[in-house]
């Protein structure tokens, strides 16, 4: 499928097909990532999406003496949480 970017404003645009969009599932709020030459659209991330895992991971993996217990039992802890 191809389609036009078009001027919309001081910016540019481009349409996506409402068949397009239903079979890609994606919500409505999305990121846009530069990979090279190619724009891929996604969901959106939550901030800090995935850490719970991967401290969890970290922890099984490795080979040190981490103090990992107790600092993260699930992700929910994380939200609303303002880092410095």
């Amino acid at each position: 499928m191809t389609t036009q970017i078009l001027q919309w404003g001081n910016s540019k645009a481009i349409r996506l097909p409402k068949l397009l969009l239903e079979e890609s599932g994606l919500p409505e709020t999305i990121e846009l990532v530069v990979v090279g030459d190619t724009i891929v659209i996604r969901p959106a991330r939550k901030p800090r999406e995935g850490w719970a895992e991967a401290f969890a991971a970290m922890r099984e993996d490795s080979d040190r003496e981490w103090a990992w217990e107790g600092l993260i039992h699930d992700e929910t802890e994380l939200e609303g949480i303002e880092w410095e």
